[in-house]
C-alpha cells in the first residue's frame, strides 16, 4: 500500500532506462509507406509553379488539391487560421506546401531534393519592429496584429506618470527558445476497422482530432488518436502535432495506406514552433522617495505567420505582466504580431516567463538607480492575500513569498553576500521572484474544457480513464498514486495507460499546469466515492470539474478571478565572471516554491532540477536567431542547451501551503519552475560586471556588447 507522502520510483522509470519502452519510431505496421514534407524555401512570396519530378510506382505527392471539395485547407486549433497545405502563396519558411509518400525513405529524401518551385518572392516581415512597421504591407487584411488585449487596475495611468517625480522607462527582449524534446516529432494514420486512425507523439490527443476533422469534413469523433509514448515535449506537442496530422490525414484518404512521418533533429529544429520572443516596453513612474506610484507596459509576442495558441499565450502574459508585484496602478497592453517566420506556440510557462523576466529585471534597474537592494526594493511590493490582480480579481490564497524568501536567503547567505560583493568585481549574486497561475485563465475550466474521468473497478484491479497524457514529467505516477492512496491498494492495483480517445473521455490538454490540480483532483473525488463501493464487483464512477464559486470571471473584458491558485517561486544564483573572457561560471543556485503540497517530493525534486536549468539556458545560451525567415542554428551542435555540466548541484526547498481545491492539497507547478531562474542569473550577472542588460539569451560572446 503507498501512502500520498512516500517517495516512490516513478512507474516508467525502468522501460524508459532500459530502452524498453516503445516510440513512435518503433512502431511498424503492415504495408507501411513513409513520408517527406516538401516546404518552403522562402518566407513571403506568391507560389508560380511547382515541378515535381516523375514518380516512381507506389509513390504520391499530396497537395491542398487532394483535399475534398467543399472542405477546408485549415487545421482547427483555438483559430481556423493555420492552413494545412500552402496554396497560391506561402507566409513563412517551412510552410507545408506537399507530401511525399512512399516506401523508401530513401527515395523520398532524393524526391524532396528534385522538386522545384518557383516563386514570386514579396519583402518579409521577419521581427516585432518589422510588424509594427508593417513592411512589406499588411500579412492580415489590414495590418499585422493577430490578436490583443489590455488589463488595468487602479487610476489613470496616464495622469498618474505626468504627476511622477521620475520616470524609469525601458525596453526589454527575449529572444526564440527551442524545445529541444528528446523525441522528434512524429506521427502515424492508418485506417482500422474501417476508421481514421492515429498513432502520435502528443500531448493533447483530443486537440488532434478536432484540429483535422474539416479536412475531409468528418466530426471529431469520426476520427481515432492512440498517443503513443511521448519523450518530451515542454509544449512544443500541444498544437504541432496538428500540422503533422493534418497533412497525414488527407494522404491517408487518398492513397489508403499506412503512412507514417518522422521528423529527423535537424527538421525539427529548423522547422517546428518555438517559445514567442518579446519586447516588452516598461514605463514605471516613482515619487520623490523612489516610491512606485503606477506603470505603462506594452507587450508584444512574435506569434508568427498564424496564431495558434498565441491570443492564449499572449494573455497569460499580459495577466502575469506585474509579477509577484502590487502596484498602485498598472496598464498593460499586449499585441500578438503576425510575421513571416515560422508559427511560435506554447512552451513551459505559456507566455509568462517572458513577462515575469522583464518586471524582474526592470525592478533590479530601478533599485539599482536608487542604490538599494532589489530584494529589499522588490519585498515592500510583494502581494498578499485579498490584494487586486490586474484583471480586478483578488488572490484568493494565503502568499508564503516572505517564507520562501527568508528560506533562501538563509542557505544562500544572499544578504552577506550582496553586501560584499562589490558591483563589477567579477562576482555577484541574484534573486528573483516569480509565480504562475494554474490551470486556463478564466472559466476556462468550466465552460471550454469541461474536464471528466472515469474510474472503473473490475475486481480487484482500477483503471483510471482520462485524456492526461504522460511526456516525462511523472503525470503516470502522480495520478496512480492518488488513487492508490485514498483507496489503501497497492500502486500494481492500479491502470492508467496512454490515452485513445474512443476509450476515455476528455479531460482536456495536458498543458497549463493544470493536470494535477484541475484532473488530480477529479480522480481524487472519484477514488473517495469508489472507496464507498469497495465491495462491489464491478464499479464505474465518472467525475467532472466544478469550478469553486464566488469566483467570477468575464471572457469579454477579461475581468475576474484569472486563477484560483497560483504557484509561487523564489530563486537565487551566484555567478563568477571572468573579466578578461567574460566567462561565466555558476557557483551557487537556491530555491524555494509553493506548490501546495508536493504529492511526490523525487517528482518534484526532478521537475524543479530540471525546469531551472532550462531557464537558465534560455537565459546564458539558448540563441537561436532568425535572417529572413530562416533559423540560423540548425543541429544540436550550434543550438547549445545546458547539461548537468554546466551548472553545479542545486538546493532546493519548498513551503507547505496546501491549495483547497487540489489533490491532498497540490497545486500545479511543470511550468512555474521555469519562471525565474533566468532573472536571477541576470540579475547576478549584472552585479558582477556592473553593466545594465535588456535582453537574453545572453551568451559569452555578447556579454562584451553589454559591457560597452
Amino acid at each position: 500500500m503507498v501512502r500520498i507522502d512516500d517517495r516512490i520510483r516513478r512507474i516508467d522509470a525502468i522501460e524508459k532506462a532500459s530502452g524498453k519502452a516503445k516510440y513512435l519510431c518503433d512502431i511498424s505496421l503492415d504495408g507501411m509507406l513513409y513520408a517527406r514534407m516538401v516546404r518552403s524555401t522562402i518566407a513571403r512570396g506568391r507560389i508560380v509553379s511547382i515541378n515535381v519530378p516523375p514518380l516512381p510506382e507506389g509513390y504520391y505527392f499530396v497537395t491542398a488539391d487532394d483535399i475534398p471539395e467543399g472542405c477546408a485547407n485549415s487545421l482547427w486549433m483555438i483559430a481556423k487560421d493555420w492552413r494545412c497545405f500552402a496554396s497560391g502563396d506561402v507566409r513563412y519558411v517551412g510552410e507545408t506546401i506537399g507530401l511525399l509518400v512512399g516506401p523508401s525513405l530513401a527515395v523520398l529524401k532524393a524526391l524532396e531534393e528534385s522538386v522545384r518551385i518557383e516563386y514570386e518572392e514579396m519583402e518579409a516581415a521577419i521581427s516585432i519592429d518589422d510588424a509594427i512597421a508593417v513592411k512589406g504591407g499588411p500579412i492580415l487584411e489590414k495590418d499585422d496584429i493577430h490578436c490583443s488585449l489590455t488589463s488595468q487596475k487602479g487610476g489613470d495611468i496616464d495622469q498618474i506618470l505626468s504627476g511622477a517625480a521620475q520616470i524609469v522607462e525601458e525596453t526589454i527582449e527575449t529572444g526564440f527558445q527551442e524545445h529541444v524534446h528528446l523525441e522528434t516529432n512524429a506521427a502515424i494514420c492508418t485506417i482500422e476497422d474501417g476508421r481514421y486512425t492515429f498513432y502520435i507523439s502528443c500531448q493533447c490527443p483530443f486537440y488532434v482530432r478536432k484540429s483535422v476533422a474539416g479536412l475531409l469534413g468528418l466530426r471529431p469523433e469520426d476520427i481515432r488518436v492512440k498517443q503513443t509514448t511521448t519523450g518530451g515535449a515542454f509544449g512544443g506537442k500541444e498544437h504541432f502535432p496538428d500540422v503533422l496530422a493534418g497533412p497525414l490525414l488527407v494522404a491517408e484518404h487518398k492513397i489508403r495506406k499506412p503512412i507514417k512521418l518522422v521528423f529527423d533533429r535537424e527538421e525539427d529544429m529548423i522547422y517546428s514552433v518555438k517559445r514567442h520572443p518579446s519586447k516588452i516596453v516598461l514605463k514605471t513612474g516613482l515619487d520623490s522617495e523612489g516610491n512606485i506610484l503606477g506603470s505603462d507596459i506594452r507587450v508584444y509576442y512574435n506569434c508568427g505567420a498564424y496564431l495558434s495558441s498565441s491570443y492564449v499565450v499572449l494573455q497569460r502574459g499580459v495577466f502575469h505582466a506585474n509579477g509577484v508585484y502590487n502596484f498602485p496602478a498598472t496598464r498593460i497592453r499586449g499585441y500578438g504580431m503576425a510575421t513571416n517566420t515560422f508559427p511560435s506556440d506554447a512552451f513551459r510557462g505559456f507566455g509568462a516567463p517572458q513577462t515575469l523576466f522583464a518586471i524582474e529585471t526592470h525592478l533590479d534597474h530601478i533599485a539599482a538607480k536608487l542604490k538599494v537592494d532589489p530584494v529589499e526594493y522588490k519585498r515592500r511590493y510583494f502581494l498578499r492575500q485579498g490584494d487586486e490582480t490586474v484583471t480586478e480579481g483578488h488572490i484568493v490564497e494565503k502568499v508564503v513569498l516572505e517564507e520562501m524568501l527568508n528560506q533562501v536567503a538563509e542557505k544562500s547567505g544572499y544578504f552577506r553576500k550582496a553586501a560584499e560583493y562589490r558591483r563589477g568585481s567579477g562576482r555577484g549574486i541574484g534573486m528573483s521572484f516569480y509565480n504562475h497561475g494554474g490551470a486556463f485563465t478564466g472559466n476556462g475550466e468550466q465552460s471550454i474544457i469541461k474536464a471528466h474521468l472515469r474510474l472503473v473497478k473490475d475486481g480487484d484491479r482500477f483503471t483510471i480513464l482520462c485524456g492526461q497524457t504522460e511526456m516525462g514529467q511523472g503525470f503516470r505516477t502522480i495520478l496512480r498514486k492518488i488513487v492508490a492512496s485514498v483507496l489503501e491498494v497497492d500502486m500494481d492495483d492500479i491502470v492508467y495507460d496512454n490515452p485513445d480517445t474512443d476509450l476515455v473521455p476528455d479531460s482536456g490538454p495536458t498543458a497549463a499546469s493544470r493536470s494535477t490540480m484541475i484532473v488530480g483532483r477529479l480522480a481524487e473525488e472519484a477514488a473517495m466515492q469508489m472507496k464507498e463501493r469497495m465491495s462491489e464487483e464491478h464499479v464505474e464512477i465518472e467525475t467532472e470539474y466544478k469550478h469553486p464559486e464566488g469566483h467570477p470571471w468575464d471572457q469579454d473584458t477579461f475581468k475576474g478571478d484569472a486563477y484560483l491558485g497560483y504557484g509561487w517561486g523564489c530563486a537565487c544564483v551566484e555567478v563568477e565572471v571572468d573579466k578578461l573572457t567574460n566567462e561565466v561560471k555558476v557557483v551557487g543556485i537556491w530555491s524555494s516554491h509553493d506548490i501546495g503540497r508536493a504529492i511526490d517530493e523525487l517528482i518534484v525534486h526532478g521537475q524543479v532540477n530540471g525546469g531551472i536549468v532550462q531557464s537558465l539556458g534560455y537565459a546564458s545560451m539558448e540563441k537561436m536567431e532568425n535572417r529572413g525567415g530562416h533559423f540560423r542554428q540548425t543541429s544540436m551542435s550550434d543550438y547549445v542547451v545546458p547539461t548537468s555540466m554546466d551548472f553545479p548541484r542545486q538546493e532546493w526547498g519548498l513551503v507547505d501551503n496546501p491549495y483547497e481545491w487540489g489533490p491532498f492539497g497540490a497545486k500545479g507547478m511543470g511550468e512555474l519552475v521555469f519562471n525565474g531562474a533566468d532573472a536571477a542569473y541576470i540579475d547576478a550577472l549584472e552585479r558582477a560586471l556592473d553593466v545594465t542588460i535588456t535582453r537574453i539569451p545572453m551568451p559569452v560572446e555578447d556579454i562584451e556588447g553589454a559591457r560597452a
